[in-house]
């Protein structure tokens, strides 16, 4: 039905009397709660979970993660957005989660429409749905949140009374895979724009204007992306062509929203508190958003910039809040490199105190390894020397130089010796296969420098001072370029590339001096050229999704669940070659399916970086040189810190 033929939207359906739904009575009965896995994850009522009268509101936001509840819960954007949004006395805003695979199978057997933990009412009555998109695995899960929840797959075929569909997360940097599942995507921090486009709404419904004419409007506010608006053509060679507005006045390309400010943000008011032990079951608090690093392979080093802080005070403030209120026994420091917070020190002596006294564990990720990060651990692991986690990413300093890691082997060898005569015993270390321009000699690398970290341990810690035998664990995924980097135009290997690449790796491991302290394992190679595939695929890539959901794909992040076969024979059956999207290394002239959306940084400055890493040239972070990447016009952060 074309939509220029729809009716004028009436009255949202949440607004009418339905007496079969009482705020107080729960989706599922006790028999279908008793004989599933966890019936936690469907109950709701957690402490801090916000209650409001559905009926006494304007607009229902159903918020959704789609993967199970633990999963879902442990995210901090979650957390960030369910605040956010209640702060609004005209938005209830509910969540909603992935059933897993047990309430599935239920909820289909007796058509039970898929419900919001807060009011247990449909999701179907909400006037949004928003999903969370972090990470590419998840995309079937999409398409059974929208078919449980009685939404039609594809946007166009939804009517006035269906939901708008909202994606949001790392995922919508290249949204294209998923596009014909969405109404809209809003590109970037929720914080600046979502109030605008709910005024919107609530205007639009006022004066009985159409979901078109809600979406076109829509797709004029900063941020937004409305994909029905769009349309990609293709070549003879099956690249893309070009990528044009249909209609007039939507603009051509799409801004990212950034938080110029961090301490204009809110804090999260109340945090929820769940009933069952999550993935992430600790206090999370965000210290600053951006990375100055410029690693090539890094997606959200590129665009989350420009770095931005929360002062010293906020995040006093708000330590002690979320710490009172929750009750939890640990507080996460999260950013994407901790040891880069300008206040980190006084933050920690101020933190150290706090918990002390009452027993509360700091965890510190995303730390550098050098003699701060080290000096860090040491004050908040005086007691228990639990083991040290670094990325090093690459075994030789050329392939370093490469990706710009910009550390260097003194670095690792310096920290890990600081490490091991502080008490530590235990190292992890994380590398990635398949880099652009790898060599069997940065492979062999590998195993060669954990080698080296085990022998200064035998030679430099007397044995009296040892805390028993070196442990160095070391793990390898597989390389994904992702748009935005530089690495954008890199391409893959093939899967069987992959595999032996990891088995010549394991080998060496075996020929070391110190294997018996050495442990080395790898990733899956067959969820990374399916993630290859949608970090960089197109409109086209989606009938494949879709047809491998109807062929029963499912939490495809899940080892248990994920059926490769089923997912090549969908791409057959669909006429999608996964490898015109994973092996194909792309010129830096062609057009590319992401190319839509202004993320902050330039293209030029891509291309330089790119040219950079064939060369081997590193590039100088943030705080030592601006590189002129474009990040400036967000007038905020680092870029503009002492500038007047």
């Amino acid at each position: 039905m074309p939509e220029s033929g729809r009716k004028a939207r009436s009255p949202p359906v949440h607004k009418r009397k339905r007496e079969e739904h009482k705020t107080d009575r729960l989706a599922l009965s006790d028999e279908i709660l008793l004989s599933v896995e966890q019936p936690a994850r469907y109950i709701g009522g957690e402490i801090n979970m916000v209650k409001k009268d559905p009926d006494r509101i304007s607009v229902r936001f159903a918020m959704c993660f789609p993967d199970v509840y633990e999963i879902g819960m442990s995210h901090l954007g979650i957390q960030i957005l369910y605040s956010m949004f209640n702060r609004r006395a005209d938005v209830y805003c509910e969540r909603v989660f992935s059933p897993w695979t047990d309430l599935d199978r239920i909820m289909r057997e007796r058509n039970i429409p898929l419900f919001t933990l807060e009011s247990q009412r449909p999701v179907k009555e909400c006037d949004f749905l928003g999903i969370t998109l972090q990470y590419e695995m998840c995309y079937t899960n999409i398409l059974q949140v929208l078919e449980l929840s009685g939404i039609p797959l594809h946007a166009t075929d939804r009517g006035e009374e269906d939901p708008i569909v909202i994606g949001g997360g790392p995922c919508t940097y290249n949204p294209e895979p998923i596009a014909p599942f969405f109404d809209l995507f809003y590109l970037g921090e929720g914080e600046v724009s979502y109030d605008q486009l709910i005024d919107l709404y609530q205007s639009c419904r006022q004066t009985h204007q159409s979901r078109r004419e809600f979406l076109l409007q829509a797709a004029k506010i900063p941020g937004i992306y409305v994909p029905r608006f769009y349309e990609p053509s293709y070549g003879a060679d099956g690249t893309l062509e070009a990528f044009r507005p249909l209609v007039d006045g939507v603009p051509e390309r799409i801004k990212r929203q950034v938080v110029p400010k961090m301490d204009s943000v809110s804090f999260i008011n109340d945090p929820l508190v769940p009933f069952i032990r999550v993935t992430q079951d600790r206090t999370v608090l965000e210290l600053m958003r951006g990375c100055i690093r410029g690693c090539r392979f890094c997606q959200a080093g590129m665009v989350y910039r420009p770095k931005r802080e929360h002062s010293l005070e906020y995040l006093k403030q708000c330590a002690e809040k979320l710490l009172q209120i929750t009750g939890n026994e640990e507080i996460s420091l999260s950013s994407l490199s901790s040891s880069d917070y300008s206040r980190l020190g006084a933050f920690l002596d101020y933190l150290i105190e706090y918990t002390r006294e009452r027993k509360i564990n700091i965890s510190l990720p995303s730390l550098r390894i050098d003699a701060f990060s080290l000096d860090v651990m040491s004050r908040i692991q005086d007691v228990k020397k639990s083991s040290l986690t670094f990325a090093p990413e690459a075994g030789t300093q050329r392939l370093r130089d490469v990706i710009n890691k910009g550390i260097t082997e003194e670095d690792i060898l310096k920290g890990s010796l600081r490490a091991f005569r502080g008490g530590w015993s235990k190292v992890k270390f994380y590398f990635m296969l398949g880099l652009p321009t790898e060599t069997e000699a940065d492979r062999r690398g590998i195993p060669e420098l954990c080698e080296q970290v085990a022998t200064l341990y035998y030679e430099e810690i007397p044995k009296e001072q040892r805390n028993g035998r070196v442990q160095i664990s070391a793990s390898s995924s597989f390389f994904v370029p992702k748009p935005f980097t530089p690495f954008q135009w890199a391409k893959m290997c093939k899967k069987e590339e992959y595999l032996e690449r990891a088995r010549f790796v394991k080998e060496c491991f075996k020929e070391q001096k110190n294997w018996k302290s050495l442990r080395y394992q790898y990733h899956d190679a067959d969820t990374t050229i399916l993630e290859g595939v949608f970090a960089r695929g197109d409109r086209r890539v989606s009938a494949v999704i879709e047809e491998a959901y109807r062929r029963g794909a499912l939490y495809d992040s899940w080892t248990e669940f994920f059926d490769n076969e089923r997912w090549m024979a969908c791409f057959r059956d669909c006429g999608i070659d996964p490898e015109f999207y994973t092996m194909r290394e792309r010129d830096t002239e062609e057009l590319l399916p992401w190319d839509f959306i202004d993320c902050g940084i330039s293209k030029e400055f891509l291309k330089r970086e790119w040219r950079a890493a064939l060369e081997e040239r590193v590039t100088p972070n943030c705080q030592e040189q601006c590189s002129a990447c474009g990040a400036a016009r967000y007038r905020g952060g680092i870029c503009f810190e002492g500038k007047g």
